[in-house]
Order: structure tokens, then C-alpha cells, then sequence
């Protein structure tokens, strides 16, 4: 059975991870509005434009596509490691926390559509279509590691917690401070 203690350890390094996870999914989303031109803010949980531009339907597409494929490209490098290097529950929440984080996107879409919700109403899809393969992948392959090894229910109970609490507060910080980066 792999080794899956929750320790002090463990846990500050998913917060770690989350805190990562959430700022380069940003930052990409802030370098791709930049390098087509537009001058953005980049906060904790979003980024906006610093000014009144017009952004064309296109470009707002490369902007919201751009944080979910670095995510994603962060999942399939966690889950290869996995696979082919052995267990280490170190490298496990790199792979977990994109899962829980392009769930609760798709779930938020309820309120207000988020970037997978908005690429699916381009595209006339409907709103939660691409969030439901994307969470779908993301889920099949945190399944996958979990199943190979044999990750108990404690343990990924305890790694949703972490990544759920440092995920609400970088949220709620942002909804509540406006905490600039960029």
C-alpha cells in the first residue's frame, strides 16, 4: 500500500501546490491578454483590463482557454510522473488540485459562467458541455493514480479538505481585498 500520511509536511505542501496552482493559472491568463495587447490586472482568482478596451469575441476565447490548458497540462505532467516514476504523495495533489479546481469552475458556472462555461457558449454548445469534459478528464485521471495505488477515502477526504480551505480563502481574498499581483 503506498504511504499516505496526512502530516504537517503533507499538508503545507498542497497548500503550496493550490497557492501555485491558482497563480500560474492567472498569470496565463494575464500573459496571453498581455501579449495580445491589452493591458490587464491580475489578481488572486481573476484577471481584468486595466482599461476600458474592447476585447474581439476571439481573443476572449485565447484568454479563457489559457489557464484551464495550463491546468490541464499540469494534471497530464502529475499524472505521468505518477505513472511512470512510482507514488509520491508529494507529487499527487499537483494533480489533484486541477481536478477540484475545473469542478468548482464548472460548478460556479451556475452564477457566472467561467472559462470553460464561456468557450461552450461561443461555440453554442451550451454552458457546462466543455466543463463536463474537462472535469470528466481531469477526474478519470485522478481516478486512475487513486485506483493504482489503492489511495484510501481518508486520504483523498483529507487532501479535497486542504485544497478546498486554501482554495476559499484565495477566492474569498480576492472577492473580498482585490489583492493585485500584476
Amino acid at each position: 500500500m503506498s504511504e499516505q500520511k496526512i502530516n504537517g509536511k503533507y499538508i503545507i505542501s498542497t497548500l503550496i501546490i493550490v497557492i501555485f496552482t491558482w497563480i500560474i493559472h492567472e498569470f496565463t491568463h494575464w500573459i496571453t491578454s498581455e501579449s495580445l495587447g491589452y493591458e490587464s490586472i491580475m489578481r488572486l482568482n481573476s484577471v481584468s483590463l486595466e482599461n476600458e478596451q474592447e476585447r474581439t469575441e476571439w481573443h476572449k476565447i485565447y484568454i479563457s482557454a489559457s489557464g484551464p490548458v495550463i491546468t490541464i497540462f499540469q494534471a497530464i505532467l502529475a499524472f505521468s510522473i505518477l505513472k511512470t516514476k512510482g507514488w509520491n504523495k508529494f507529487v499527487y495533489p499537483i494533480l489533484f488540485v486541477p481536478f477540484y479546481m475545473r469542478l468548482l469552475a464548472g460548478i460556479m458556472n451556475f452564477i457566472n459562467p467561467n472559462d470553460e462555461g464561456r468557450i461552450s457558449e461561443f461555440l453554442g454548445i451550451g454552458l457546462f458541455t466543455i466543463s463536463i469534459i474537462i472535469s470528466g478528464f481531469l477526474f478519470f485521471l485522478v481516478f486512475k493514480i487513486s485506483k493504482k495505488y489503492r489511495l484510501n477515502w481518508k486520504f483523498n477526504f483529507w487532501t479535497t479538505i486542504i485544497t478546498m480551505v486554501v482554495s476559499s480563502i484565495i477566492i474569498l481574498s480576492d472577492q473580498f481585498f482585490g489583492i493585485r499581483i500584476l
